[in-house]
């Protein structure tokens, strides 16, 4: 039996992000605008959240307060190593950090896809069973809702990055991405894929696909108790609350189905759909949880003003 000799990689080079050699510098401010705000923006939700003794308590901030704290990990594991690319050189990421990078991303990735899911609960709860609200989503059960989102998150990603780096990798190096991600990897591995990419694309669609479903599901039931609502100001003040965590699902889903639920597709509109994900959404996040949600922004009216009369004093 012939015996076939491998050359195992030590690197892969990230390709990057398609883009003309004169805009290098505007997308490294650009990216690099990004990253400090969305580390700035979660930071300040999460202090707040931590913070104010009004909110702290409540299940819907500390869920939020978890999400800050995915947006902020999933931000530093790719934009940071996305602003490399527009740097002069090749600038390889080691083995190690691809399977790093990948893992981490699945991990907290699907994390704040169950944490989207546990959020449209507590919205189902506050509003259609108001009364009962308050026994049934307690403090400690929520804390308890984001420790087995983590959990869950750290198994799928560890899944995910096992199925991944078992295949050998021989050459080329090249990922045609702008960081170590499933479907771009397995184009190098020097072996079968068919059983990963069958394997990624059920896996991952069944938490997509449930987590959405249970999202809508929920919403139906929200929107048929809101339209139950007599008042005009009592239906609005209802879909307030629920108009941001709506947005933010519309935006990480969306591009998470186009990547991820077309295994055959090479579309260079995977890369672009893959920043919402990854760069956009946790810099929205902030914003729009902080523009649309008045406790929020009363909380930080309320730290800035306890600060400002500590340095008066």
């Amino acid at each position: 039996m012939e015996r076939i000799n491998y050359t195992v990689l030590t690197e892969f080079i990230l390709t990057g992000v398609p883009h003309p050699p004169r805009l290098r510098t505007f997308l490294f401010v650009f990216f690099l605008l990004i990253y400090i705000l969305t580390q700035l923006g979660n930071a300040l939700i999460l202090i707040t959240v931590c913070a104010d003794t009004q909110l702290h308590a409540r299940p819907m901030y500390i869920f939020l307060g978890a999400l800050s704290v995915i947006d902020m990990g999933i931000s530093t594991i790719i934009v940071p190593r996305l602003m490399m690319n527009f740097t002069p050189g090749i600038k390889p990421i080691p083995f190690g950090g691809c399977v790093a990078q990948l893992y981490f991303y699945h991990f907290l990735g699907s994390s704040q896809c169950f944490l989207y899911t546990t959020m449209a609960y507590d919205r189902y709860l506050a509003i259609c069973q108001p009364l009962r609200y308050p026994v049934l989503m307690s403090a400690k059960l929520s804390i308890l809702l984001v420790a087995g989102a983590w959990v869950a998150g750290s198994i799928h990603g560890a899944i995910q990055a096992i199925l991944t780096f078992r295949l050998p990798y021989c050459g080329p190096n090249q990922v045609d991405y702008f960081f170590c991600d499933i479907p771009a990897v397995l184009k190098l591995a020097c072996a079968d894929t068919t059983v990963n990419e069958l394997v990624t694309f059920v896996d991952i669609g069944v938490v997509v696909a449930s987590c959405f479903s249970l999202i809508l599901l929920s919403y139906i039931y929200i929107i048929r108790a809101i339209l139950r609502i007599r008042t005009a100001d009592g239906r609005r003040r209802a879909f307030s609350t629920c108009g941001a965590h709506v947005t933010i699902v519309t935006v990480y889903y969306v591009p998470c189905a186009f990547i991820y639920l077309r295994p055959d597709s090479h579309s260079i509109l995977d890369g672009a759909a893959a920043l919402f994900p990854t760069a956009i959404t946790p810099f929205l996040n902030p914003l729009i949880y902080t523009l649309r949600n008045q406790e929020v922004k009363l909380a930080l009216r309320r730290m800035v003003g306890s600060q400002s009369t500590k340095s008066e004093v």
